[in-house]
């Protein structure tokens, strides 16, 4: 839905702005036959700069241009038909409205350039979005997945929140997480992890497989901490700005068995949907967040729980359950989730993203990103 959406948007905005071309050439021809027929000591000349100054604020620098040539011939002939081309006054208003269309077309190719960088960028941050976070499908072995990543900013199109899922031998391995802090370092931290994940997911155990994402994250944090300790005569701050941590959940579901087996580093419970009630799978004893174990105990702790046929899973970013309300108040996932009236994770998925975008105004504070996941029979 979000690629259907980006790729319509730039074609209303071209619409828009072929309609929006009509109000300069209309202000250009009605300034100009007033101008002709009011008396001799009323100029409304002056009002022509006002058509290549709105041009330029919609459309590239040859139609600015455009506009601006109108402009002049239209003050022109509006000298001509009531003194003479050169008569002092109309003779300034032509020079002004030149100058003026001269400087509104250097901004109008300002701002298209501009424009084509933002552009660029999107479709750089598209492009490694898909390399970064690639897409589930929506079936693995007795299991149907739906995903979504919401990201906060239009022009970020990921960020630090990621998740992940490969085929193991008896089941099926999930992961989702959320990296700490916002922009380069934490899509850095992000991909480390997944990279981390993707190679190692289907050979190792959970524990193990924990201790594997650690590392990665703990080596990143020790480079990163070395190289702004380098840049800065503080090394304190250095240290403080340094810390990287990911919040994350790794799940295992076994195909034929009716549970699932999960680790928890210090990430939000995810919530198992059964029979119309909303349950948080809370773990007695999680595990640090990844990058901190040398600060917190490292032991990694397997929790199983049911999960039985019908049984939906959600797994979620804490910009879920942070968006906000314009009162600041915090978005009650639960209370959400109890009114759902759906049957599948697609439905689920579609529902919180039009409710949270409802919520929160149409602008999330943070990423968001979700997975739903069904036992099917």
């Amino acid at each position: 839905m979000d690629d259907h959406r980006r790729g319509f948007v730039p074609r209303l905005h071209r619409r828009g702005g072929r309609l929006l071309l009509v109000v300069p050439f209309a202000l250009i021809a009605a300034v100009t036959v007033v101008d002709v027929l009011v008396p001799p000591d009323v100029h409304l000349g002056p009002f022509l700069i006002a058509a290549p100054a709105m041009t330029a604020s919609f459309a590239g620098p040859r139609m600015t241009a455009l506009v601006g040539a109108v402009a002049v011939v239209a003050q022109s002939v509006v000298a001509l038909a009531r003194t003479s081309i050169t008569d002092l006054n109309h003779t300034y208003q032509i020079i002004a409205l030149v100058l003026i269309s001269i400087i509104a077309t250097f901004f109008a190719h300002l701002r298209e350039r501009d424009e084509n960088r933002v552009r660029r960028l999107r479709s750089i941050a598209h492009a490694a979005q898909k390399v970064v976070l690639r897409p589930i499908p929506d079936r693995a072995g007795p299991l149907r997945i739906a995903s979504v990543y919401l990201a906060a900013e239009e022009e970020a199109q990921m960020g630090g929140d990621l998740y992940a899922m490969a085929r193991t031998a008896d089941g099926t391995r999930l992961l989702i997480g959320d990296a700490r802090g916002k922009g380069l370092d934490a899509i850095s931290e992000a991909s480390l992890v997944l990279g981390a994940f993707r190679v190692t997911a289907r050979e190792q155990e959970l524990p193990e497989l924990i201790r594997h994402l650690e590392a990665g994250v703990g080596s990143s944090t020790e480079e990163t901490e070395s190289a702004r300790a380098a840049a800065t005569d503080d090394a304190e701050e250095a240290d403080d700005s340094g810390e990287a941590f990911v919040t994350a959940l790794v799940l295992d579901i076994p195909d034929d068995e009716p549970v699932l087996r999960l680790v928890n580093c210090g990430h939000p419970p995810p919530l198992l949907l059964r029979a119309g009630s909303v349950i948080p799978l809370e773990t007695a004893d999680p595990s640090p967040p990844l990058g901190l174990a040398g600060v917190l105990a490292p032991d990694v702790t397997v929790e199983t729980f049911p999960f039985d046929v019908g049984d939906v899973l959600l797994l979620y970013t804490d910009g879920v359950i942070e968006a906000r309300d314009p009162t600041r108040a915090f978005y009650p996932l639960t209370d959400r989730l109890t009114a759902w009236a759906g049957d599948d994770p697609p439905s689920l998925l579609g529902h919180l993203r039009a409710d949270l975008h409802a919520y929160a105004g149409g602008h999330l504070g943070d990423d968001a990103a979700l997975l739903a996941v069904e036992r099917l029979g």
